[in-house]
């Protein structure tokens, strides 16, 4: 693989909280106008938030006001350019657990041409508006979070350096999360990390398909445009957080649905016990506790589903998933849904939110049933993208996100 460090764009120390924010997809537009502050990078990612009312996020007064804002923020001092090229150090901490991420600008070559593996498939519209920030600003505004097999002595230098250094940034979120920032300015240190990964084979995208997808487009669309291209330009790399697969923790993606495709609740109940063990659990909320077991909000009851053996495939990369093993059983065998990145009568509901929420959206009467689904794993996620394969939508969910605005990555 190849990285490199770059001299970020960052806010000063005393700063990092207020203009550190959660990621641009993760709020829509009123909760992002809620929830910035005066310093806030949603400002320059969500900048529809400074207009009274919301205007449209693809407008070009949104875009204008984008790079408007990108330049205040340099000019008042709330982001500052350090004055050489470094990596840097990022670690979230969740419930206790600590994951440590290395900083760097990954390279757009690598993701051409498959180093760079991914597990979803991207739309071109959201690229095309990823495309359009990156392109504009001529900046990685926000990071994307990469995976790399383990090695042992790259964690061995993570770990001696964060012990014996200050950080740059430490605080907590309003979430509860914890969020820790060291620059790493020591030549040698650097030019072996660079060297550490021209040995590692692989990169997985973990989250940030899109936004991975369209910074490489703009690269590869950058060397198009200048004839004097060598390939050590900056717009041949792109701002990536890259973790230690190991350290890496997926919790679960859940969905709900609107209605039972014409069945009764009882008539649901008889169709699913051709392909599952069903058992009843009453008003206690059930959590699936292994692979190929779920839990199920119905008619006011949880339930424990088992796919009964010989339902699904663990020989494929894509039959052992329960993703797959849901859709085949019951959207598509039994409530006939359709493609589930179109259809209107599903959602899905991220684990952090709970599984209380399964339950409140069905005793609203939105939804009419809810699936709790047991989460994949760092290696089943790493053996699709070896393989080629892709993942049905809305399979994987990572937590903590990255906070954005803690360093920006200049194309030039």
């Amino acid at each position: 693989m190849k990285i490199k460090p770059f001299a970020g764009v960052r806010p000063p120390r005393e700063l990092a909280a207020e203009v550190a924010s959660r990621p641009y997809d993760v709020l829509n537009s009123a909760e992002a106008k809620a929830e910035a502050g005066e310093k806030s990078l949603l400002h320059i990612i969500k900048p529809e938030i400074d207009f009274d009312p919301i205007a449209d996020e693809h407008s070009q007064p949104v875009y204008d006001k984008a790079v408007e804002n990108f330049k205040l923020w340099q000019e008042r001092g709330w982001l500052v350019q350090d004055n050489k090229e470094m990596y840097y150090i990022y670690a979230q901490t969740m419930d206790g657990r600590t994951q440590y991420g290395l900083v760097a600008a990954a390279n757009v070559d690598d993701y051409m041409t498959g180093k760079i593996k991914k597990h979803e498939l991207t739309r071109k519209d959201k690229e095309d508006d990823r495309m359009i920030h990156v392109r504009i600003q001529n900046a990685n505004l926000e990071p994307v979070f990469f995976a790399y097999p383990d090695v042992a002595e790259m964690n061995q230098i993570i770990s001696d350096y964060v012990s014996s250094h200050e950080p740059e940034y430490d605080f907590v979120a309003p979430d509860g999360f914890g969020h820790t920032f060291w620059k790493i300015d020591d030549d040698t240190i650097i030019n072996r990390i660079t060297e550490i990964f021209r040995d590692i084979p692989a990169m997985y995208v973990a989250d940030g398909h899109h936004r991975t997808a369209a910074a490489a487009r703009v690269g590869a669309e950058k060397r198009e445009q200048n004839p004097n291209h060598t390939g050590d330009e900056e717009y041949n790399y792109f701002l990536a957080v890259i973790f230690p697969a190991s350290q890496l923790h997926v919790i679960d993606y859940n969905r709900v649905v609107r209605d039972l495709n014409g069945l009764t609740p009882a008539e649901f109940l008889d169709k699913l016990r051709e392909s599952f063990d069903v058992v009843e659990n009453g008003s206690e909320i059930y959590k699936p506790n292994k692979l190929h077991n779920f839990g199920m909000y119905l008619d006011g009851k949880w339930y424990s589903l088992t796919a009964k053996p010989g339902t699904y495939n663990d020989n494929d990369p894509i039959g052992v998933l329960d993703v797959t093993v849901l859709s085949n059983l019951v959207f598509d065998k039994i409530l006939n849904l359709g493609d589930l990145r179109t259809s209107k009568r599903i959602d899905f509901v991220g684990g952090i939110r709970g599984l209380g929420e399964l339950q409140k959206r069905v005793d609203s009467g939105e939804m009419a049933v809810a699936f709790a689904l047991y989460p994949v794993t760092m290696n089943q996620i790493i053996d699709i993208a070896d393989t080629g394969n892709i993942m049905p939508p809305k399979t994987t969910w990572f937590e903590p996100k990255l906070r954005s605005g803690l360093v920006i990555h200049k194309l030039s």
